[in-house]
């Protein structure tokens, strides 16, 4: 077998994106190879990193153009949340999320096409809408090839699809965003008002000690938000705000790295706070977990693993993975006397899809130097169904 061939029988998706990868190879995306073979190969072989550009420092990030797709690397994901209320103080909560995996790296990608259904990338995005009032969560999946016109991004103006689900850059800082699932449609103007919040150091977030065990993380995290929801027959004019991260890699979970919890909150006095933290298979928190807290006039401090704290409250059990998920948290960062209590909107925001995962609509309330503050964020918890170890 000729290395090229290997290779391209183990560019794959590992672990939570399989699934993704069977499919595309049902539908006919396998790079010349056949379908059982290579299904063989992914149930006992890691994907491929050979070839694939690493993060390994800061580099230099140009808006709008980096919003767009960064195909040396072979992990990308563009990730919009938000909260939202309608006239009548209806709340919902919303997630819309674009994945993009390379199958092969860029050099051994082929130049000539004479089929506009071959790809070089496949696609996954998930959708879900929180109806607080309704007791309801709802999420879907789809999945695409990056060809024929079925999923993309673009770069000038940006755009990121898979069908008709959407985000397109309208105008500079302005974004459109659509996604419609049997009986449920969610359209938003997205208008940035924060900026750009390089994460990490400089956007280089480090996720573990190996070299290239990196990301690439930028957030928009205050995206003032206005549109409609359509929700079983219903129309509902609604605002809010929305957050928005996009991260790229070429990168995997560590030894010992089971699964992590991501927080995103905005609160009422203009301030913003992201921390994730990494949890190892002894149940310590990975001292690679971090966090950024920006102030209202956009200034960002950094914060490293001693920085702040995170006490689960409360837990919830899924009747549908059986899995335990922490329900309730109090944050603490004491350099910045702030002290937060995020508690789910609705328990079950548990996405059911090719991997099972929690992702929800949080509200907050607490305090910051003796002064009440409150507001909203998103949770993701991932790796309590099962552990997420090697997978990024």
């Amino acid at each position: 077998m000729s290395n090229r061939m290997k290779q391209t029988r183990t560019a794959a998706y590992q672990a939570h994106l399989l699934l993704l990868t069977l499919t595309m190879l049902l539908l006919g995306t396998a790079c010349g190879t056949d379908d059982g073979q290579i299904q063989s190969r992914l149930l006992s072989e890691p994907a491929v990193v050979e070839g694939f550009s690493r993060v390994e420092g800061p580099s230099a990030l140009t808006f709008p153009a980096d919003h767009g797709s960064h195909d040396a690397y072979q992990t990308e994901w563009w990730y919009f949340t938000g909260n939202l209320d309608s006239n009548s103080g209806r709340h919902f909560g919303y997630q819309l999320t674009f994945f993009r995996r390379a199958l092969l790296p860029e050099q051994m990608r082929a130049s000539d096409r004479p089929s506009a259904w071959k790809t070089d990338h496949i696609y996954m995005a998930h959708f879900a809408l929180t109806d607080v009032d309704g007791d309801s969560f709802k999420a879907e999946e789809r999945f695409s090839r990056g060809a024929a016109g079925l999923a993309g991004v673009e770069t000038a103006p940006f755009s990121v699809w898979l069908e008709d689900w959407q985000v397109v850059e309208t105008s500079p800082d302005s974004f459109s965003l659509h996604a419609s699932q049997e009986g449920r449609a969610l359209t938003l103007e997205l208008v940035d008002v924060k900026g750009v919040v390089l994460q990490g150091e400089q956007g280089y977030s480090q996720k573990g000690p190996e070299p290239g065990n990196a990301s690439t993380y930028y957030s928009l995290t205050r995206l003032q938000s206005s549109g409609q929801i359509e929700i079983g027959g219903e129309t509902f004019q609604v605002t809010g705000s929305s957050w928005m991260d996009h991260e790229y890699s070429t990168s995997a979970l560590s030894a010992g790295q089971v699964g992590w919890d991501w927080f995103s909150v905005q609160l009422d006095d203009g301030s913003e706070l992201m921390l994730f933290q990494i949890r190892r298979d002894d149940g310590s928190v990975d001292p690679f977990s971090s966090g950024t807290l920006i102030l209202a006039d956009s200034t960002v401090i950094n914060l490293n693993r001693d920085a702040f704290e995170i006490a689960v409250e409360e837990q919830w059990r899924s009747p549908h993975s059986d899995a335990e998920y922490p329900a309730q948290w109090t944050i603490t960062i004491p350099g910045h006397e702030l002290t937060l209590s995020l508690k789910p909107y609705l328990a079950d925001q548990e996405l059911m899809v090719s991997y099972a995962y929690w992702e929800g609509a949080v509200r907050v309330n607490g305090s910051r130097s003796g002064q009440p503050v409150s507001g909203v964020g998103y949770v993701e918890l991932t790796g309590y169904s099962r552990s997420m170890e090697g997978e990024f």
